[in-house]
Order: structure tokens, then sequence, then C-alpha cells
């Protein structure tokens, strides 16, 4: 949003007699100063309001002028959701996560959460230019670095400064910094010629410093994984303390001249500014506070056993006043599709307008996207004049008559979701995660190429000679002089080998040099193979029998896969208007890999030969929208869509988010499961023949013999994995010549395979979203105590919880567990063997937010997405 207009709306409320009156209260320190019947979505709007006018104080208040303000809500979730519209009026607002109370014991703490936290307080400390801060109540009474400690420990270093490069790895190892080859995480440093590389431990990013002599000539932010620079800097801060002592709280950094904001405050408030959507009780009145400097009305924060009373700004006693009140619109419920298919609604709205603008009312409207905007302007064209379309996340709007002002929400008029807050947290980017290779434990299965199945006994060392003692001692072993004489040949230091068990009890002694001929074994089923034998063929034999029939099998897709280059299919026209506007609507900013899976899609549909990638990516990692996508071409070009899902929970899912990202077009959208009784189902049937659905979601169901397309252009595959071998081949008959697009996160070895020797395209999305929170697993014996302190923890913050036992015949008994454990807690059950409308009811409250906790099977592991589930 402009400054300009930013900056208008705030002065246009803040002259506003309701409001002037009470910001006059504020300047003069008459606290404390209670704005009621503010309705949620307009709260931040005012703390904007509030904080503009503060921090604009004539130059005889300069004690106050560069102090914090500190925004105060009553959980996580109203946190998250008021700093995401804060960030409209003010986008330098700051927030304060809350310490991760671990429910496990030896557990660290969330390090990106701690990096946060301490970064922002020593930038508090520092108290170097005004500050917003949205933090919660509970977050005061935390525990953090004691004040003074975090000022003490940074060390600010500059680009031009003299620093010896000895000293000053002396410092950081000192400090308890370690010293590695390549920094990975926050806590070390490497060095390497004239380059130091430092990772601080509040840093979102860690930093280079290159020196020259004794000088440093270049200081920079560089990426984790590429090692590439991200942008240069004129100064850093090193803290040279881990500074772990938490001997503090949160609340000893409010300082005497900072200004407390509370968000829908208790029925006894401290803070000098009180906001609710209610009206604001007064509990008596101090005339001794009237006019008192912030710094001697600091008791109660310092203290929480300290109850300080202030006066009332209003001397007219408690009488309700609605002369300040921010309301809503009142502009009706819009459902989605409304505002496009409802004439009689949209006329509604417009007639609203209308009423607005003769009133010569400010109105302006909310967001999320430019292609959003386009899309209004094209739906509602000839209507929108004396309107301003701002870019901005706005879940609900609101009126303030007062100032005759109209905020709207495009969120609300076509009928989306309300919008999760989604902070864009402090983090190094992520891109790659790192390998790890699994160690052969001893007893493990392996299987050596040229010898077949053994068992794996461990590593040893052998001198020279020493298998001929081994033999003499009566061991049975066998050596071929590939695989182990020519390694004991060599003179030296004892040899190290792998020591494999066959049958008969007989060894082989691989040495490392040659540890790529063994892997582990991977079967199927549980049933355990019999070793394989060094005195017989069979393994042999074994290996050209699988040859041969992976050859069979090849000639097989190969066939296919000629089929397909051979018969065109249809090449999709080039992006529509509406493709570019619909891509433009899109609310979160793409990775550079989605971007790259997305046009790699886009140009194999606009070729002649039929499609076949596979779309490779975490859950999470934003393989639907490419999806959603390319879904959208192929119906703007006349084609109808097919998305198949392992899971009718899943296919629900698809359905909702399908019909979410596509309401503003003319696009119907129909799903086929067991969620949809006979009769719908034979109507949707009806409807695919006469091409009257443009997308059809469903199971395996889609691939039934009475499902016939009038003109089908795309096949999305969700989870291709869960599907089985017959299934799969059902694919290839029925979609040979059909563009097809397969989405996975755990691609089976064939589908894998295929991709990478070229029969397949594949496109992998490896970069995670700017906000995605890696996953922290803690694995830790039965303890019912643990259960009910994560749970406790995870409703606090309003989310939800996940309980995964997977026996459907004792279901009911952990239900009734976690019921006594927590019994503040709504708790339902989710399991496959439910019934299909009973199943869909209890994952729509669950989705909903009307469930706190859902005892589940593994039915919740096919890609679902709900993101308030932690």
């Amino acid at each position: 949003m402009e400054k300009s207009i930013r900056t208008e709306f705030l002065e246009r409320v803040a002259a506003s007699e309701p409001i002037a009156r009470k910001l006059d209260a504020i300047q003069k320190t008459q606290w404390p100063v209670r704005f009621s019947h503010v309705i949620q979505p307009a709260q931040p709007f005012l703390a904007a309001v509030i904080a503009s006018s503060w921090h604009c104080l004539s130059a005889d208040d300069r004690q106050y002028v560069d102090s914090a303000i500190w925004i105060l809500c009553p959980s996580v979730h109203s946190q998250e959701l008021f700093y995401e519209s804060l960030l409209n009026w003010q986008p330098d607002a700051l927030f304060l996560p809350e310490a991760e109370l671990a429910a496990v014991e030896n557990v660290l703490p969330d390090p990106e959460i701690a990096a946060e936290r301490l970064a922002l307080l020593t930038e508090i400390e520092r108290d170097t230019r005004p500050r917003i801060v949205v933090a919660t109540r509970a977050s005061l009474g935390q525990p953090a670095p004691k004040r003074g400690t975090l000022q003490s420990a940074v060390t600010q270093v500059r680009r031009g400064a003299n620093v010896k490069m000895e000293n000053l790895f002396d410092q950081l190892a000192n400090s308890g910094y370690e010293r590695v080859a390549q920094v990975t995480t926050r806590g070390q440093f490497a060095g390497r010629g004239g380059i130091i590389d430092v990772y601080s431990w509040q840093a979102r990013l860690p930093f280079r410093l290159e020196f020259f002599g004794d000088q440093i000539e270049s200081l920079r932010e560089f990426d984790i994984d590429t090692q590439t620079s991200v942008r240069d800097l004129r100064s850093v801060d090193i803290l040279f303390e881990t500074v772990d002592g938490q001997s503090g709280f949160v609340r000893d950094y409010v300082a005497d001249n900072h200004l407390i904001v509370d968000i829908e405050p208790e029925e006894i408030s401290d803070a000098h500014i009180q906001i609710s959507e209610g009206w604001i009780e007064q509990h008596g009145h101090s005339e001794r506070s009237r006019g008192i400097p912030l710094r001697n009305q600091k008791a109660s924060l310092r203290d929480p056993s300290t109850s300080l009373r202030f006066a009332q700004d209003d001397i007219a006693g408690n009488v309700e006043d609605f002369s300040g009140a921010f309301v809503d619109c009142d502009i009706g419920e819009f459902a989605a599709g409304d505002l496009v298919l409802a004439e009689a609604k949209r006329a509604q709205f417009v007639d609203r307008l209308k009423e607005w603008r003769a009133n010569n009312a400010r109105v302006v409207i909310y967001f999320q996207t430019e292609g959003e905007i386009e899309r209004f302007c094209e739906i509602m064209a000839g209507a929108v004049e004396g309107i301003d379309f701002v870019e901005g996340t706005l879940a609900r709007g609101f009126c303030f008559p007062a100032a005759n002002l109209v905020v709207l929400s495009a969120a609300e008029l076509f009928g989306r979701f309300a919008a999760h807050a989604r902070r864009h947290l402090r983090r190094a980017e992520r891109h790659r995660a790192q390998i790890d290779f699994s160690e052969l434990n001893e007893g493990d299965l392996v299987v050596h190429l040229e010898h077949g199945i053994g068992k794996f006994l461990g590593l040893q060392k052998f001198a020279v000679g020493q298998a001929h003692r081994l033999s003499s001692a009566g061991e049975t072993e066998s050596a071929t002089p590939n695989a182990f004489g020519v390694a004991l040949q060599q003179q030296g230091q004892p040899q190290e080998v792998l020591v494999l068990e066959f049958a008969d009890e007989a060894k082989l002694y691989v040495p490392l040099e040659q540890a790529y001929l063994v892997s582990r074994y991977v079967g199927a089923g549980k049933k355990s193979p019999t070793l394989s034998s060094l005195s017989d063929g069979k393994w042999a034999r074994a290996k050209i029998k699988a040859v041969a029939s992976i050859f069979d099998y090849a000639g097989q897709m190969l066939a296919i896969q000629a089929e397909r280059q051979m018969h065109p299919g249809h090449a999709f026209a080039p992006d529509t208007k509406w493709q570019a506007e619909f891509e433009h609507s899109f609310p979160f900013r793409e990775t550079p890999d989605q971007m790259k899976a997305i046009t790699d899609t886009k140009i194999d549909m606009e070729r002649p030969r039929p499609m076949d990638r596979l779309i490779c990516g975490d859950v999470g990692f934003g393989k639907t929208e490419v999806a959603v996508r390319a879904g959208f071409k192929s119906v703007m070009n006349g084609k109808q869509v097919a998305v198949l899902a392992p899971t009718t929970v899943l296919a629900q899912q698809h359905f909702e988010v399908f019909r979410q990202r596509m309401l503003d077009y003319p696009v119907r959208i129909e799903m086929l499961s067991r969620f949809r009784s006979q009769s719908e189902q034979k109507k949707v049937l009806q409807l695919l023949r006469e091409g009257g659905i443009d997308i059809v979601i469903g199971t395996h169901r889609l691939i039934s013999g009475d499902v016939v397309f009038k003109d089908l252009g795309l096949v999305v595959i969700d989870e291709e994995q869960r599907f089985g071998v017959l299934h799969k081949e059902k694919f290839k008959e029925l979609f040979k010549l059909v563009d097809v697009l397969t989405l996975s996160a755990t691609p089976i070895p064939r589908t894998l395979y295929l991709s990478l020797v070229g029969v397949k395209d594949m496109s992998t999305i490896e970069t995670p979203p700017l906000n995605r929170l890696p996953v922290e697993t803690v694995i830790s014996a039965y303890d019912e105590r643990i259960i009910r302190a994560a749970i406790d923890r995870e409703l606090e913050r309003q989310g939800q919880v996940f309980f995964l036992h997977n026996r459907i015949a004792t279901i009911e008994r952990a239900r009734d567990r976690i019921v006594h454990l927590c019994p503040q807690a709504r708790v339902e059950i989710g399991h496959g063997q439910m019934d299909a409308d009973e199943l869909e009811a209890v994952m729509s409250r669950f989705i909903a937010g009307k469930t706190d906790v859902l005892v589940c099977t593994t039915i919740i592991e096919s890609g679902l997405d709900i993101p308030n589930a932690n």
C-alpha cells in the first residue's frame, strides 16, 4: 500500500472527534484510555492510529517519541491474526513469538523461534528507535535473559573496521562457538584463508567476513545451502554469549517510557490503553494517577503482585458510549461464487456502494493479490468508481461512521475462508535436506551383487595372511580372488572388511573398497528370505530371470510410450487473459522450484504429444497448486479434467481447494466418491458424458467402467504410490493418449526410475515455502503426562491435534483416555471403516476447527492439508 494512502487513512480517523479526544488524553498521559465497541477486524487499524499519533508527539516529549509500544493479545492465535492485519498500516511492527515450552524434558526449543526472540529483545534493549511489538499477555511472564545481558554480550562489527582475525577466532571459540569446516547451524564459525563465516545465535542468516590484512573488506549474508551471497551489509551484530541463563522475564524489557495496549483486556487490567469489542467497565477512580508520567506507573508490569489502579480518561462516568464505535459494514453474507453467479446479492452490494458514495464515504477494498483486483473489476464493471484498491491481508472489513470510512475485504466478497495467519518467520530458507545414510546393524539382511542374500555380521580388521589361519582353525569362509584375496595381498596396515554370513554358516569377507557391491535387503511382506548359498548357482539363475523379466516389462512400457509418441495428443493453446488473472490471484508467493514446475507443465501441455510428468515434492511444498493451474488451463481450452486421489478424505479436500481457487470463474467442479449418494453419482456420470462438468475429483471410482468423459484432456494422479498395481494398469489403458500429471512426495522406485531415465518427465520442488517450520519429532516412552502437556500446549495456542491410533478395535478406548486426560478438549474419532457421511462430517468439523483432537488411523497420511493441526 502506498505510504500516502496509508497515512491519509490513519490521519482521517485520528482527526475524528471521538478518537481525537481519546488521543489527546493519551498525550496528556491520563490513564487508562479505553476504546470500547471496536470489532475484532478493526482493532489492528485502531492500534496503528494510536501508534502513529504516539510517535508524532512534540519535541518536548522526546522521552515518549522513541519509546516502544507493546500490544498484548489474549492468545497466540489472536496475536498472529492481529499482527498479520497490523502490517497493512504499520509494516515495521515486530512479532514476539511465545517461548516453546517443551512437553518433554531435555528437548531443545525451536532454534528459529529462540533466535527470533533474542533478536527482538536485543533490538528493544538497544532502544534506538520507536517500535511496535505484538505479544501475548502470557509472554510477559515467560523467562528471558536478564535485562542488560544481551546488550553487553553483543558486539557490532562494521565493514572497513580493523580486526585481527586471530583475535576474532579466539573470541568466538571462548564464547562457545564451534569451529567447523562449513557452518550449518547457529553457534558455529568457519575460517579459510582471509574469510570467516559466522552464524550468530540471534541471526536470521549466517554472514561472511572477508579480510584484506586486518581490515574487513567485505561483509555480507549468505545462504547456508548454496553458500552464495544474499545481500551486502554495513554492519552485523555478533552475540558472543549464548545467554542461556533465563534469570529474567520478558516484562523486564518493558521500560518506564513504554506504552502498553491491551486487546480484549481482562476484568482488571493495568494497561495504559485498552481496546475491546464490548463495553469496558470502570473499576474505580484514582485522581492521583491523572497526568502521572509513565515511569511512575509501571509497578504492576514489573511485579505481578502489585495492582495499580489508573484514572479514567472520561470523567463523564461509566456511561456506555458508541460515538467511537467500529462496526460491521453490513454487506450481507457471500458464499463461494455468489459475487459471480448470484445477481441479486451482487446488485445488493452495488446498491450499498452507491449509498456510501452518496454519503461521500471513503471506501477501500483489500485484496490479497493483483489478480484478485483484476477479476473484481471485471465482475463489477462500471460499479467501482471512487473505490481504492489495496493489496494486503484482511480477513474481514469494518466501518468507522465517525470518519465516514469503509474498509472492505475481498475475502468476504469472494466467499473465501477466513485467511489463516501466515507470519513470515525470520528464518534462513532451507533449499535441500541433508542426505542421511543409515548405517547397517549387525544381523541385518543384505544383498551382495555377485553372491546373493546374506547376513551382515559387522566390521573386522584382518592382517595379511590371517584368512589362512582362520581356515586352519575350522572356520568356514569363502573369499573370491576379486572379493578378498586381492585385498589381503596388499602389504602394510591390516585391512578392514565387512563380514557377511551365507547359508551353511559360510562367511564372505568384503573389503571396504568393494562395499558398493553390498546393499541393504528390501523385500515385500514380513517373511524373511533364506540365505543364499555360495556353493550353487541359484543366485546367478535368479539374476538371469530377473533381468529377462525387467526387459519384458521395459518392452511393455516402451510400447505404451511409443504409442503415446506416435499418436499426437491435444496441443493446448497459450495462456489466456483469464489464466494470467487466475495465477495472479494465488495468495502466496511461489517458490522458484514451484514456478519452474508450473512452467514446465504448461510447456508440456502446449506440445502436440501427450504429457507424462511427475511432480515430486514434500508435503506442503505446493504440488497441488501446480495441478490447479494445469487444470484451469485445460478447462480454458474446453477440455475436461479428472483428479484421482487415493482416499475419500483427500478427494474431499481437493474438491474444496479446486472449488475455492476457481470460484470466481465459470468452472463446474464435482466429486465422485463414496461421499456421494447413488443418485448424486448417477447425475455426475450423466453430466460427464454430456460435457456438463469441467473438473471431476474422486477416488478409484473414476476408473470404473461406467465413467465416460465427453472430452477428457488432463488427468491428475495425486499420491500415486498409494494406488495398487491393478489400478495403475487400468490408468495406462484409459489414459494412453491423455495428458497425465502425477503428484507424489514419495514416488515408488519404478516411477522415480522412469523419470530419471527420461521415460517420464520430472519436476522436483525442493524449496520449502517461506513460512515452513521444520517438523520436530520426539520419541519417548508412553507417558500420559507428556500427552496431556502436549495437547494442553496446542489447545492453548488454539491449535488442533492428530492422535494417531492405528487399531480400529481399540480406538474408542484411546478416545476415552484422551477425554479423561484433557476434559476441556473436544475429541472425535476418524477411521476408514466409518460410514461415509459420518466420516465426512467428522473431517468437516475438524477442518472447521470445531474439534480439538482427532483420534484417527493412518487415513490422515495421504497428503491432507490441515495447517492448524501441529
